[in-house]
């Protein structure tokens, strides 16, 4: 049996409304964009939103949104994937890591509370906090936590850090679309909320994100930018702002309706799923599945990462298992470790710990919303003969 990696959950009604908009000669800047923000609006409570072609895009348009720039500096986390970070860095503003809970490998909210309050005052303080080259010039401006793996964030605590010292929220939940978090969910916290749509996430339309938000001033200025900059009034070859190429097409947004009408029930499936990794697992030695925090009120299962103890060496394990059909893959690897980062930043081994020792021993089973029973069987069954012999 060769077990996929990750598989879209897809209908015929998705097939169909993708042939529907084919079928007319509006692809993109039409009515499927505008009813796919509406439909997100409905689902999540918010205002707005602003359909874009990627996570990344989203995150890096309420990076200009925020008013985010040069040396500027933004309280983040090392382990999530690269584009939290490198969306700061399209601005050219300083990413200001600090390490996560071991439990769930999100943003730890004491240590963002602490870095907040010491690079507020400034002096000796908070040079603990900063990387040894490339040092910010300018002021703390935001914090962007990451929903990882579809568990939020600390978000309550981060945003009364927010409110504190005056800091904008750019809450990156790409990985956890429907979550909730003391019964609010994932991406309502913040000024803003980011979610993303690729392949094998919760829900998917092929490439796409969105933005959600109440601030109605910075979603016109948005909307304005993934259309190369064009606001209200400009014509075609008009440009008020340096804008992108981040807009969302018809085909695109047209899955995304049809996805969001059956979100929850994907969910459901994926929890499903996660149930069952997690009654075969538990009883592997050398494995430890992933906790669901109290104040997680609902989860959304993005991908199931397991932990390996320390002496199983994971590459050769993944060889192993690869030769039976099984795909794993390392989740994550510490962003500040990456040789961009190192290069730019001076990061070295040991500076963050926590998010180094879940990079050394994270690892993605394969999960999908359409998995089997039996494939999930066949997964737990593979990892116990080369796990435990």
């Amino acid at each position: 049996m060769k077990i996929p990696m990750s598989s879209p959950d897809l209908d015929d009604a998705d097939r169909q409304a993708v042939i529907d908009v084919i079928n007319t000669p509006i692809l993109s800047l039409g009515p499927r964009v505008v009813e796919f923000e509406k439909a997100f609006c409905a689902y999540t409570g918010a205002k707005y939103a602003v359909a874009v072609n990627s996570g990344t895009a989203g995150l890096h348009l309420c990076v200009r949104a925020a008013g985010i720039g040069a040396g500027d500096m933004v309280i983040t986390t090392p382990f999530s994937f690269v584009a939290s970070t490198n969306a700061l860095l399209f601005e050219n503003a300083v990413p200001i890591f600090v390490d996560v809970d071991p439990r769930t490998g999100n943003i730890d909210p004491q240590q963002v509370a602490q870095a907040a309050q010491d690079l507020s005052n400034g002096g000796k303080t908070a040079e603990k906090w900063l990387p040894r080259s490339g040092r910010p010039s300018g002021k703390l401006k935001a914090l962007l936590p990451v929903d990882v793996f579809g568990q939020p964030a600390a978000l309550e605590d981060i945003l009364a850090t927010a409110r504190q010292y005056g800091l904008t929220v750019i809450e990156d939940s790409c990985e956890a679309l429907g979550a909730e978090h003391k019964a609010k969910k994932a991406g309502t916290y913040g000024d803003f909320g980011i979610f993303a749509f690729y392949p094998n996430k919760q829900m998917t339309t092929g490439e796409g994100g969105l933005i959600i938000s109440d601030d109605e001033a910075a979603v016109n200025l948005m909307r304005a930018l993934r259309n190369q900059g064009r606001a209200p009034g400009d014509t075609w070859l008009s440009h008020t702002y340096l804008g992108y190429n981040y807009r969302l097409d018809e085909m695109s947004a047209a899955m995304g309706i049809t996805q969001v009408k059956r979100l929850d029930a994907m969910l459901a499936k994926r929890e499903q799923v996660a149930g069952w990794y997690a009654e075969r697992l538990s009883e592997i030695p050398g494995l430890e599945i992933p906790i669901v925090v109290p104040d997680t009120t609902r989860m959304s299962w993005f991908v199931y990462v397991i932990r390996l103890a320390q002496a199983i060496d994971r590459t050769d394990l993944a060889r192993r298992l690869e030769a039976r059909g099984v795909p794993i893959r390392p989740y994550f690897l510490p962003i500040h470790l990456q040789p961009y980062m190192v290069e730019r930043f001076g990061y070295r081994e040991g500076d963050f710990p926590v998010t180094e020792d879940l990079g050394r021993r994270g690892v993605a089973v394969p999960f999908s919303g359409v998995m089997s029973e039996a494939q999930v069987e066949y997964v737990c069954e593979a990892l116990r003969m080369e796990i435990a012999g």
